[in-house]
């Protein structure tokens, strides 16, 4: 199961290990250029394994220092060691023995952040998916469970906490002024939930007792001064660990809950057992610090690895195959939450918009992978939204086929079947199945076809007869290594609105198996007769996003209003005006392209403004709408030949005119805001700033010029007006004397908190334009970036790549071979942030001939490096088309 030499590794070849691994001793003697770690393994022997097969173990970069082998140093011809392998001959023959392995790491040399490392002098973990075996040689993979105890030793001055995974045990002094403390962690778990946080923190501590009157210590540690912008994390947790006791009836199961704030780190968040290790932007914050998007992803982060205790850490995952049975199941846990603790159909918008911008277009191009992958020669390259997002959507879609009372009975029959197991995707489905009676044999192919499933649908009424005629055929589109795709069942949402706006109800439906308002298209065609419809009615198909998929239905413009104004479904009726407005948007890019006056709909233009006046709307719904479908959401929709400029002028040009015929309206909405006093996160009051921000950037585009902007961003008193108000002004009017007055004086009073700078580099990152290329060079040389820290590199160099169509989509090619060299550059440091952030080009085959040619040149510079990592090396190959 190596994946270290990029080697291709293949669900179909997967077996269980020769050796089971009992229990671990770990002691580490941290040294931040000479870390010794101990480790004392229990193995056994797996039934049927023959006497004479070796052990190999796992490593990475490591330095083995000695072997023994039941308490006796091990004799030089029984093993080899290198640094990737340890392999071991002429064991033991009796059925349980030990192995001690003394290793020797370098933490503060460690820049890939994978295994023991230093941040800011604390040192800290990261283990998923192979980073264990940058510590210690071990079987390193997620089927080999076992019981740790773990303990470290460290000079009390440099290292006074020391923590890693479980319940704390025993502490002590050493001498010499190094000290030590003991943690066992009781519930066998695999390597890559392995933790150790050592360092000098502060502590922001509270308790929570469970339904069944256990007393939980729940922690958070960050940098000393910090502690205060910790404390709507810890509400968090503890509205999550509420939430799951309620809702999915999961207790936690420690006697303490940790969370630890680094500022290096390569991902979120990660959930550890007991220990969760954080990046700092998912748990510091501020009102003057934080916008409510910072907020609400804390909120949602905390959650989410919180809820991993039980699908993820009590119920692993066998392989890295079924990554999505942790990771698509607990973001589908989290998307609950958050609708619960906010507004569920902003909410769901919210993640629609994530899943269309960034998960279709993965399947639609290079990178398109199946939610479960067959096979893969990087697992890094594998933590996707395909996996994520998407895994998360098949959750929501399983929970819609049963019903609610039917999910909730499979998933408790999960939770209690596969306690303390490393599972699959197929014992998942089996205890749905079981539960219920029910055969998912056709559903489980969402886990195995890549791509994006595609309906299109015809109707047709007969006022005589009474009939509404719907033909829906069911395709998918060819993906690497997946030319031809089986019809899924797609569980689709819908409903028959009246000319008055009223719903109509009818159960005679012949042609396909309907359960409620749900319509189970299984079939490669469908001819549905719904009878007893007395008048042509309007239809609303995928309420509230009920399938991944992409509709094809030529829904007349008069419909969509029609939807836009009565639908009872607050989703689909955003979505009704998104798809107007869509039409419009793509209308006009043709325009512009052609030469032509750009002419939206006027009904379009009325249909936005009347959404915004809507006072039956909450102000995030009304946001929402306004707020029209970006530049990415237009060239996807184009699909291929894409002119980046052309789309960017024919946004701009549409928006120019919905602000200047709706003028008093967003006047209306920015006279109206009132700051409400003391900054609250909560979600009606993030809706209503969230709505204030829309009305100054459409007034920016007609009688609210940049002069007038910068004292509204001086006397803004929370930083989500602030950074809105900055990006207004950065965006509207670069490079005038208020925008960088602007841009200087923000830098000026957040300059010492790296976390706010990150959005004043994410602002310019993401001017449009062919000026911001410069401007990305210039900032990459102050003293705000660091090519060392993931979320600087995340910040500029990501926002700039992924955010700016304009910008990065030069004509001339030079952000392509700029990002190129960056990549080279940072892949010699940091693998797993150089292939993330070389994802942004995974589109490059969709732009115009010229932009399409200045990428692959920029592609094949990047293959062409002789020592590629073998993460960079799987991005560039997929995204060529090798």
């Amino acid at each position: 199961m190596k994946t270290d030499t990029g080697q291709d590794v293949r669900l179909e070849d997967y077996r269980p290990t020769d050796f089971e691994i009992e229990t671990v001793d770990l002691t580490f003697r941290l040294d931040p250029a000479q870390t010794r770690v101990t480790s004392r393994i229990a193995l056994r022997r797996r039934s049927g394994t023959k006497a004479d097969v070796p052990l190999v173990l796992d490593g990475d970069e490591l330095n083995l220092v000695a072997l023994k082998i039941n308490d006796v140093a091990a004799d030089n011809e029984c093993f080899a060691a290198t640094p990737s392998s340890l392999e071991i001959r002429d064991l033991p023959e009796t059925e349980v023995f030990t192995l001690e392995i003394v290793t020797e790491i370098a933490p503060a040399e460690n820049t890939k952040l994978m295994g023991l490392y230093r941040s800011n002098g604390v040192y800290c973990t990261q283990c998923e998916a192979e980073g264990f075996r940058r510590i210690t040689y071990f079987l390193d993979r997620p089927d080999v469970l076992a019981v740790f105890t773990t303990c470290i030793e460290a000079p009390t001055n440099d290292a006074p906490l020391l923590l890693s995974n479980g319940n704390p045990g025993e502490t002590g002094e050493l001498g010499d002024g190094w000290h030590f403390a003991v943690w066992h962690d009781p519930h066998p778990k695999p390597s890559y939930l392995f933790a150790l946080v050592a360092g000098d923190l502060a502590v922001v501590r509270d308790w929570f007792v469970t339904r069944s009157g256990k007393p939980v210590v729940l922690e958070i540690y960050v940098e000393h001064g910090k502690q205060i912008r910790a404390n709507y994390a810890m509400d968090a947790l503890k509205r999550a660990m509420s939430w799951d006791e309620e809702r999915f009836g999961r207790e936690y199961d420690l006697s303490v809950f940790m969370i630890v704030a680094v500022s290096d780190f390569n991902m979120g968040a990660m959930e550890n057992k007991g220990l969760n290790i954080f990046n700092d932007k998912y748990v510091l914050a501020d009102s003057d610090t934080a916008t409510d998007a910072d907020y609400a992803n804390i909120e949602a982060i905390i959650a989410h690895e919180y809820f991993h205790n039980w699908t993820g850490n009590r119920i692993t995952c066998r392989d890295w195959f079924q990554l999505c049975l942790k990771e698509g199941l607990t973001v589908y846990r989290d998307h609950e939450f958050s609708a619960d603790m906010r507004s569920r159909p902003v909410k769901r918008i919210a993640e629609v918009r994530l899943l269309k911008a960034h998960q279709f277009p993965e399947d639609s191009g290079p990178l398109a992978h199946p939610v479960r992958p067959e096979h893969y020669s990087e697992i890094n390259n594998f933590y996707t939204a395909t996996v994520y997002e998407k895994g998360s959507e098949v959750v929501r879609m399983l929970a819609t086929i049963l019903g609610p009372t039917e999910f909730k009975a499979g998933l408790d029959l999960y939770f209690s079947r596969h306690d303390g197991d490393a599972a699959t995707i197929e014992d998942f489905l089996k205890c749905f199945e079981d539960a219920n009676q029910v055969k998912l044999t056709q559903f489980a192919l969402w886990y195995r076809q890549a791509g994006t499933p595609v309906l299109t649908v015809s109707a047709r009424f007969d006022g005589r007869a009474r009939k509404l005629m719907l033909d829906i055929e069911q395709s998918a589109p060819a993906t690497p290594g997946q030319p031809k795709k089986r019809p899924m069942h797609i569980p689709l949402r819908f409903g028959l609105i009246d000319a008055d706006g009223a719903e109509i109800k009818t159960s005679d439906i012949e042609g396909i198996d309907v359960t409620g308002d749900v319509m189970h298209v299984k079939r490669r065609a469908h001819k549905i007769v719904i009878s007893k419809v007395r008048k042509r009615p309007v239809i609303s198909l995928n309420r509230s996003f009920s399938a991944p998929i992409n509709i094809h239905f030529e829904q007349g413009t008069e419909d969509l209003f029609h939807l836009a104004r009565f639908e009872t479904d607050a989703y689909s009726r955003w979505q009704a005006l998104n798809e107007l407005a869509l039409r419009g948007l793509i209308a006009a890019t043709g325009a512009v392209r052609d030469d032509t006056d750009i002419v939206p709909d006027e009904a379009l233009v009325s249909g936005i403004i009347a959404s915004l006046e809507d006072g039956t709307l909450e102000p995030a719904m009304r946001a929402q709408a306004v707020l029209l479908p970006g530049e990415a959401d237009i060239a996807r929709e184009l699909g291929n030949n894409i002119d980046p400029d052309a789309i960017f002028e024919a946004r701009n040009g549409v928006l120019d005119i919905v602000a200047m015929t709706g003028a008093d309206a967003f006047d209306k909405v920015a006279d109206g805001f009132t700051p409400s006093g003391r900054y609250t996160p909560d979600a009606e009051s993030a809706g209503k700033r969230a709505l204030y921000l829309a009305a100054l950037d459409y007034l920016s585009r007609i009688s609210l010029p940049a002069d007038a902007l910068l004292p509204i961003f001086r006397s803004a008193d929370n930083m989500t007006i602030m950074a809105g108000v900055l990006a207004i002004l950065a965006h509207r009017f670069p490079e005038t004397a208020a925008a960088e007055t602007a841009l200087a004086e923000f830098e000026l009073r957040f300059r010492e908190n790296p976390l706010v700078i990150d959005k004043w580099l994410q602002i310019q990152a993401t001017i449009p334009g062919q000026a911001t290329l410069a401007r990305v060079k210039q900032l990459m040389g102050s003293n705000h970036f660091s090519i060392e820290n993931p979320n600087r590199v995340r910040a500029l160099i990501g926002s700039f790549s992924a955010g700016n169509p304009t910008g990065f989509n030069r004509a001339d090619g030079a952000a392509f071979a700029f990002l190129a060299g960056l990549i080279i550059e940072l892949d010699a440091r940091n693998p797993q942030v150089a292939a993330r952030i070389l994802t942004s080009m995974r589109s490059w085959k969709s732009l115009e001939p010229v932009r399409q040619e200045k990428a692959r040149t920029a592609l094949v510079a990047i293959s062409e490096q002789p020592s590629l990592s073998p993460d960079v090396r799987d991005i560039t190959d997929r995204t060529l088309g090798q």
